[in-house]
């Protein structure tokens, strides 16, 4: 036997109330994304609407009708707002004020007595938010293609019967309505909400699971203070790309880090860390690998480099740490560092930072604040030591 309208409106309620409950919960459990919570309270806001248009079925009153659409027009512009916090992370509530304009030119009609074009309006209202929320998501779609996809098309039913609500009422020329409508598109309405709020709710927690376990990864691999990849990670890169051609790779050690974390603090050397680390992400380039190895020690790869361009970089990544540590804490602070190219050590990686290592140590060994390339073919038969990075002061 087929539903009633009655069944089906309650059947709305009962799904939204059961998504707005597990969406909350799922956030309580995981409180650092809250897009579930905004998708919970949307949920919430559709269970207001069904319930106060169940009431205005059985018996029809502006007041009702124009509570129900406030209710469904918040919803869709809490949706819509959900769909851009999830996009781009920032706050949902512009988009939220934005789709809530709908809501007094709605209510105003039907309180005016023009519940029909208020209807139309209504409808037309939600349809567009919801397209536009589809929108929001199928513009992030290269972070989870087929769950986003899956998203936009609910989201894409659900307005068309909205849309096909406002256009049966438009067609018949029903400004002013006798009863509530009842016709196909209503029910056709009823039905795509029914089947689209369980697949909603489970698409977010999909989603919200994907971009947490990303992030658990992202934070396994990075380094908290800097941002840079950590030692594990710089591994893993290399072994899913493994060097060839002309790499090279540079380490670099602060000089005396010890006795400025003495001496100022260690919330200073904090900072000439994260300094650092800076320097090393202005003047990297996107094919490069910037890690830090542990402690004051980091690590360069680039992957296409000669012997005067790896040597300029390095001059640049240490003169800049220089200048803005003197400049902005007043401290002299210096760096050493070893350069080694992959080609005389087979490609190997772990080889290659040996060698740019006990570079490295010959630059400390020589009096510190300099870097030091290893023996390469293409520019000469000798070591080069570039000169002080400190700035001079007069």
């Amino acid at each position: 036997m087929l539903l009633d309208y009655s069944s089906l409106l309650a059947a709305i309620g009962f799904s939204a109330l059961c998504l707005a409950l597990v969406l909350f919960s799922s956030w309580l459990s995981s409180r650092a994304d809250s897009f579930l919570l905004t998708v919970a309270i949307a949920a919430m806001t559709i269970v207001g609407s069904v319930s106060t248009y169940g009431l205005y079925v059985s018996r029809p009153s502006h007041m009702l009708a124009s509570l129900s659409f406030t209710f469904l027009l918040s919803g869709m512009s809490i949706l819509f707002g959900a769909a851009g916090q999830f996009r781009v992370g920032a706050s949902p509530l512009p988009r939220i004020g934005l789709g809530l304009l709908s809501v007094p030119m709605v209510i105003v009609l039907i309180l005016l007595g023009y519940d029909g074009i208020g209807f139309i309006l209504g409808n037309a209202f939600a349809a567009i938010l919801l397209f536009l929320a589809a929108l929001e998501y199928w513009r992030g779609r290269a972070e989870a293609p087929v769950a986003i996809a899956s998203m936009c098309l609910i989201y894409v039913l659900a307005a068309v019967s909205f849309a096909c609500c406002a256009a049966v009422l438009l067609v018949e020329g029903k400004w002013v309505l006798d009863a509530p409508p009842d016709n196909w598109a209503e029910m056709f309405n009823s039905i795509a909400v029914v089947a689209g709020l369980p697949g909603v709710g489970a698409l977010a927690l999909a989603l919200n699971q994907t971009r947490l376990a990303r992030s658990h990864r992202r934070e396994a691999m990075t380094d908290p203070l800097t941002g840079l990849l950590n030692r594990r990670a710089l591994f893993d890169a290399i072994a899913a790309e493994p060097l060839e051609g002309d790499a090279a790779v540079a380490v670099f050690d602060i000089d005396r880090f010890k006795s400025i974390n003495d001496r100022h603090g260690h919330a200073t050397g904090d900072r000439a860390i994260m300094a650092f680390a800076q320097a090393m992400s202005r003047y990297g380039d996107s094919a490069d690998l910037a890690a830090r190895m542990g402690g004051e020690e980091f690590a360069l790869v680039l992957r296409y480099a000669t012997a005067e361009s790896v040597v300029a970089r390095v001059e640049a990544i240490r003169r800049d740490f220089a200048e803005h540590m003197d400049a902005t804490h007043g401290i002299a602070c210096s760096v050493s560092a070893g350069i080694a190219f992959v080609r005389p050590y087979g490609h190997h990686f772990e080889s290659t930072l040996r060698a740019a290592d006990a570079m490295l140590y010959h630059a400390k060994r020589d009096g510190r604040d300099r870097a030091i390339l290893a023996r390469v073919r293409v520019v000469s038969d000798q070591m080069l030591t570039p000169p002080s990075s400190r700035p001079s002061h007069p």
